[in-house]
This record gives structure tokens, sequence and C-alpha cells, in this order.
């Protein structure tokens, strides 16, 4: 009895539905293929082979020979290799999807609509997504509106930032939040002419409320890991660098990883130097369980964000005279904090918003002895505004740009108002830094920003916000080509976490992490870029994610 007759008459399936690993090598054949060369350039291939170990064995042309074995005919569907966020948030992008959503609400009262409708069931309200700006309030949002649907049940709401959070009475009054309360450092209470707070707390000041909100509980971060891992796949994200953890988020990224239920490749920063001895006490923890988990790199945060005016900047805020943001930590402290991260070997990740905090961050790096910063590939997360003095400094001292795209056309009109004309030539300048020979990181910084990474593509090549704004694009002179930009969410990620040679692209002995989409990304117009449609996504030549028809 041949094979094909075997497995006919056990009931198997040799077609596209079966999801478990291949037993032999699998050719996915008739494939409008891409990845990316050594050398950076597209490389065009036909048919994807992969062994039986979920690894790459080769990329052949149209009419190359295709060995024997499974054959899965993939319908001239474009295939790109598996795409990796390079700064997320992963258990808050799966809590964010379990709780209040404002994110497409576009006014106040839309917002306090969306949160009487669906308050959830917890003893607090808990959500995120609110954007001032984006309602034009022209102020912040207070206690006594939030009020007005929550009544005396504790409410408190994140910022779309994660910057600054809107708490209603019932939470001031249960943190003990009063006017006689003092701004903590690296934080600010926003108050009335009085001094009482109005309901708006700023970076660190986050922390007097945030802190009386229960922990979830072992169920409820289950469900909202396996959420969000579901969401990654769903938008072909393959891998994600998880932008500050905690033991306990460790230990459950741990569990997922060796019970197989961990579906997209991890890479971690634990959050400050307390979380990165409680993780790693011994040192950095390289991939493991198949390369899905590791934890090498620690997250430092030099300022806050421009949307509450908390970036540190050198010189006073264009729309609020006085304000120069929130330095998180004294430059001495910083530079103290990543040098004894390098001297035990650990990546470190600092998130930098403002012109001071990107000055400050690259100050201290360079005092990192020249082969730790060779060897450890430390990051500047964000790379948002930059004096133009300090842009060179990437490319010199090594440090990778760890960037998110949509931040550019979500801000702009923010950001115009935020630091003005001038300090914007060195404001999301991500063809510059690429041109000027430093390694790009390509990210979303979910749930901040949708962790789709065709709106990442998207924007990184047109300039413009998905509903086309502006006509011809934002600082359109800063447009990445699709080839850099593609390369941002695959070769330049798989770099910055130290996966270059397991992921990236479809090249031989690596993971076959791949995806199957509804266009080609190359051909298509670029401003229709952000409608690609994941179809498939392919981890470690398993299925995690097929799109129901």
């Amino acid at each position: 009895m041949n094979t094909k007759i075997l497995l006919l008459a056990l009931g198997l399936s040799t077609s596209l539905s079966a999801s478990l690993p291949a037993r032999a090598d699998t050719a996915y054949t008739n494939a409008n293929g891409y990845t990316l060369a050594p050398d950076g350039t597209l490389a065009r291939f036909a048919t994807l082979v992969v062994d039986d170990r979920g690894r790459v064995k080769a990329t052949l042309a149209a009419g190359d020979a295709v060995p024997r074995g499974r054959r899965v005919n993939v319908g001239g569907r474009t295939l790109l290799p598996g795409l990796i966020d390079a700064h997320g948030h992963v258990m808050g992008l799966g809590e964010a999807a379990l709780a209040v959503d404002l994110n497409g609400t576009t006014s106040l009262d839309t917002a306090l609509a969306a949160i009487r409708a669906n308050p959830g069931k917890g003893a607090w309200i808990k959500g995120s997504g609110w954007n001032q700006e984006r309602w034009n309030l022209g102020r912040f949002p207070t206690a006594k509106e939030l009020d007005t649907v929550t009544g005396n049940r504790p409410a408190f709401l994140e910022r779309v930032d994660g910057h600054a959070g809107w708490a209603n009475t019932a939470a001031l009054a249960l943190a003990g939040v009063t006017a006689a309360t003092p701004d903590p450092a690296g934080g600010r209470i926003e108050r009335d002419a009085s001094g009482a707070p109005t309901g708006v707390l700023v970076d660190a000041a986050m922390k007097l409320v945030a802190g009386k909100i229960p922990a979830p509980t072992a169920r409820e971060g289950d469900l909202a890991l396996g959420k969000a891992l579901s969401i990654l796949a769903s938008v072909g994200l393959t891998g994600a660098h998880d932008a500050g953890a905690d033991r306990a988020t460790w230990d459950r990224y741990r569990r997922f990883a060796r019970t197989g239920k961990l579906t997209a490749r991890l890479y971690v920063m634990a959050y400050g130097p307390q979380n990165l001895a409680e993780i790693a006490p011994t040192g950095p923890i390289g991939w493991e369980s198949d390369d899905r988990l590791a934890m090498m790199a620690m997250k430092l945060q030099a300022d806050g964000a421009l949307g509450s005016r908390g970036a540190w900047m050198k010189a006073d805020y264009s729309d609020a005279a006085g304000q120069k943001g929130l330095p998180f930590h004294e430059e001495g402290l910083l530079r103290r904090m990543i040098l004894d991260a390098s001297a035990k070997g650990f990546q470190v990740n600092v998130h930098a918003i403002g012109d001071a905090a990107n000055g400050a961050a690259l100050s201290a790096f360079a005092a990192v002895p020249e082969s730790q910063r060779t060897a450890l590939r430390h990051r500047d997360e964000h790379a948002q505004i930059v004096s133009p003095e300090d842009l060179p400094r990437f490319a010199r001292l090594g440090i990778i740009a760890s960037v998110q795209p949509t931040h550019a056309t979500s801000d702009k009109g923010m950001a115009e108002a935020r630091v003005g004309e001038k300090r914007l030539a060195g404001g999301y300048v991500w063809k510059t830094l690429a041109d000027s020979g430093a390694r790009i990181a390509g990210g979303s910084d979910f749930p901040v920003e949708p962790p789709n990474p065709f709106y990442g593509l998207h924007a990184a090549v047109t300039r413009q916000s998905r509903d086309g704004q502006p006509p011809g694009g934002w600082r359109v002179q800063e447009a990445m080509t699709p080839i850099q930009a593609f390369a941002a969410f695959t070769t330049g990620a798989a770099w910055a976490g130290h996966a270059e040679d397991k992921v990236g692209t479809l090249a031989p002995g690596k993971w076959a992490d791949f995806i199957l989409v509804d266009r080609d990304p190359f051909t298509t117009p670029a401003t229709t870029l952000w409608q690609t449609r994941v179809d498939e996504t392919w981890v470690a030549g398993k299925r995690v994610f097929k799109r129901k028809s």
C-alpha cells in the first residue's frame, strides 16, 4: 500500500488544514515568497521547504525541482517571514482587550458612554486608551466627570500612552490622594487652582492609585496572556519584545513556554534593577524552550510621554511655559544602572522620548566600555525627539534605535503643538537614523498603538495615518523605503533580540516562522498597505492562526 492510500485509509489529510508539525519535509509550493538576503536585498522564491523539526531547509525558485515529501499548495499567496514587534507590552495587550477600551472614542462624551456600557465585573473599573488630544478637549478629563458614570465604584483608566491615569473620586479617596499629597519623584498630580487633585496622575504619580488595585488572579493573568497571544498571531506577529516584565509575568511566560502554549517568541526585558535581580539573579537567560523565550535585557525609563507632557525636554514645552517634563532618574543614577547591568552581561533598553532624555541616555551608553556595547547591543526605546547633534551618536556608539512608526502618524498634530517646528528637525527621524548607519528595530508599543505590523509598515513608508492624512505625508522626507521598513520588523528586530541566527529571514537552519497574506506588500499601493490581511501564521512549521473564511 503506498503512502497516499495509507493516509486515506487512516482518515488523515495532506491538505493545508493540518496544523501539526510535519513528520517529514514539507514543501509549501506556488508561493509568492519574499525574504531578505544577507546583503539586505529582497530575495524571491516560489517554494519553502521545512524539515520535520520546524526549521527552514531551503527556499526554491520557480522551476526548481521540489524534493519528495508533503506538498502544500498555498495558492499563489504572498509568503513572508513572520514579523517581529520590537517593543510591546504583551500582558498589557491582553488586559486591555479584556477591559474598558477607550481607543476608539472621539470625545469625552463617547468615552463616558463606553465606560457606562461596559464597566466590567471586578471591584474596580479598569481600562485604557483615552486621549484628550483626540477628543479636542484642550485639557485633561476630571474625576468629577468620571464619577458621573462610575458612582462610588473605584475607577482608574490609563491614557493611550500608558503614562497618565484617570481616577475617579472613589479611587483618589482609597489611595489617600489629597491636596496635601506631594508630587512623587518622576511624577505629577494634576491639580486645580486650590491645589486639590483633579483626577489625572502622570507617570510615577500613577502608582499612588494603581498600587491600590488588587493584583490579577492567576486565572485572570492566564486569560490575558492567552488573549494577547491570539491577537499577535492574528496580525502576523510570530515574535515580540516585551518591554518591561516583573517576576510573576516571567513565571507565567515560562510556564506557557514549557507547556507548549507560547505561540509567539518573546524576548523579555525585566523592568528595572529589582525585577532584573528577581528574574535573573545569576545572569542573562538565553533563548530556551525551542527558542520561544529569553530574558537578556533590562528596561529603564528616562522620561515619560509627550501627550501627558512627561517627556523630558531641554527647553520648555511650546504649549506649556514652565514645563520641561519629568526625568525619571538623576543622570548619574541612570548611568550607574546601565553600567551595572552591562557589567553583568545584560542588554539595557532605555525609554527616551524627549530630547533631554535621549541625550542623557546616549551619554550614559557612551560610558559603557565599547566591547560591552558591541556585544550587548544596547537600545534607545522610542528615540522620538532627538537633538540633531545627537543623531550621529546612535551609529557611532552602536545604539539600536527601537522605533514605532505609528507613533509618528498618531502624534503628528500633538507633537507640533508640544515641541514646535525647530525641535521636530530631530523628531521621528527614522530614515535619517537608518541612513546614518544606525540599526533600526521596528515595533508598535502595543497596546498604546494597535499591534498590527502592517499599520507600522504603512506609517513608515507613507508617513500618513490610515485615513490618508496629511495628503502627501507628514515630514515625508523621513519616509522609509519599503525594504527599510520590512527589515525593521524582521532582521532589525531579530538583531535587537539577539536572535538573528534563529529568526528574521527564511534562511536554511532558521525556524520556519512565516505568514501568508492576501496581497504583495512590495507591489500594492503604499497607501493601502495597512489593509493587508493575514490569512495564516505559522511558528516552527506549525500553524497557530488561520483566518476564518
